[in-house]
């Protein structure tokens, strides 16, 4: 746990454990907000095969966890330790330029 602290430059137990908590609840909320979502989309198990449909799904839930990551994060008094881990998380991936000042 230190090193996880150290890491992320956490100092307090109670901030580390908020950040769990907070990418708990948000990886469930992402999946809960998908289904009225691919619902909407008329994406269904039902109407497309399911190999298609879960990974249509997954790739839905991937932005929802982002967007909502930094909002449950301020929920619990961490937001600049997310916003911060998105723009580090999504400049890995190549959506730096999201970011950036001019």
């Amino acid at each position: 746990m230190e090193k996880l602290k150290q890491r992320w430059n956490i100092t307090s137990d109670w901030a580390l454990t908020a950040i769990f908590i907070v990418f708990a609840i948000n990886g469930s909320f992402a999946a809960w907000v998908a289904k009225p979502v691919t619902l909407f989309l008329g994406l269904t198990s039902e109407t497309i095969h399911p190999f298609l449909y879960w990974p249509l799904r997954i790739v839905l839930i991937f932005p929802i966890y982002q967007l909502t990551l930094p909002i449950v994060g301020w929920l619990f008094g961490q937001f600049n330790f997310f916003w911060e881990f998105e723009k580090k998380f999504l400049g890995r991936l190549g959506l730096g330029f999201l970011f950036k000042k001019e």
